[in-house]
């Protein structure tokens, strides 16, 4: 039944709407995770979810690549506390026990959701607040949250392009699109030393993330060529219900049933 036609498909249109959502605000995990979640024990899932996604963030990438090429002196900061991040948050799935991740998903796909609610008071806010260039400080500081969001992102994933674009707003980048642009080449680090140690762990279910991952190439390509004109608000609408929903099916199931 999980090699069915029907729910390849379904698994194929989650990780293509996920790469597209995560190339235009972030979040498409919640649509790949839980997806994923109905066939495979958490870890799996998350570990299978990461190497669908990943190869999506690069299509991103490569679909903003004239407004990374203006943020190079911002990347050059940030890029080696996302490796950092990503590494110590991945190697924290797989060396706890299974029932730790089991236990925290419906308090990560909760947050992450939440997330995801809030990115348009932060883009609101990016928008209505320009900056220049940031003091030294201000750099170390947005350095040091970059590892934080590098380790959430080897751990979970889900709204660390939010995380990010509200981070950057203090780096004087000022374009919404070049922040975005940003957003996704640091995501794609942070998800590339992920999987890298998910391989090396044999927790991904190969079968699932190769076909997934085709799909999300589409999709985070489209999605990057596409930000400045695709409505967002019935993605964000959908995106929310079921970021929300599953969240609160797993802590009935967990803490409830």
């Amino acid at each position: 039944m999980h090699d069915s036609p029907l729910s390849l498909l379904l698994l194929s249109a989650a990780a293509f709407l996920g790469g597209a959502i995560n190339a235009i605000a972030g979040g498409g995990t919640l649509l790949t995770f839980p997806a994923l979640l109905a066939i495979l024990s958490p870890v799996s899932a998350n570990a299978t979810s990461t190497v669908a996604l990943f190869p999506g963030s690069l299509a991103g990438a490569w679909g903003y690549r004239r407004e990374l090429a203006e943020v190079q002196p911002v990347l050059a900061r940030l890029w080696l506390p996302s490796l950092i991040g990503g590494i110590l948050g991945s190697l924290a799935v797989t060396r706890f026990p299974e029932r730790v991740f089991e236990t925290l998903v419906p308090w990560l796909l909760l947050a992450a959701s939440t997330l995801m609610l809030l990115q348009r008071p932060i883009a609101r806010r990016i928008g209505a607040h320009p900056h220049t260039a940031p003091a030294a400080s201000t750099a170390a500081a947005v350095a040091f949250f970059q590892l934080l969001v590098g380790i959430y992102g080897g751990y979970f994933g889900a709204g660390i392009g939010i995380l990010m674009l509200s981070s950057l707003s203090l780096m004087g980048i000022g374009n919404i699109h070049r922040m975005n642009a940003l957003k996704t080449i640091l995501a794609a680090m942070i998800n590339g030393v992920t999987v890298a140690i998910f391989m090396f762990e044999r927790i991904i279910v190969w079968k699932y993330a190769l076909i997934m991952a085709v799909a999300s190439i589409a999709g985070g390509y489209l999605g990057a060529r596409g930000a400045r004109r695709l409505p967002q608000k019935v993605v964000r609408t959908i995106v929310l219900a079921i970021g929300f929903g599953v969240s609160g099916y797993y802590f009935y199931r967990r803490f409830v049933n």
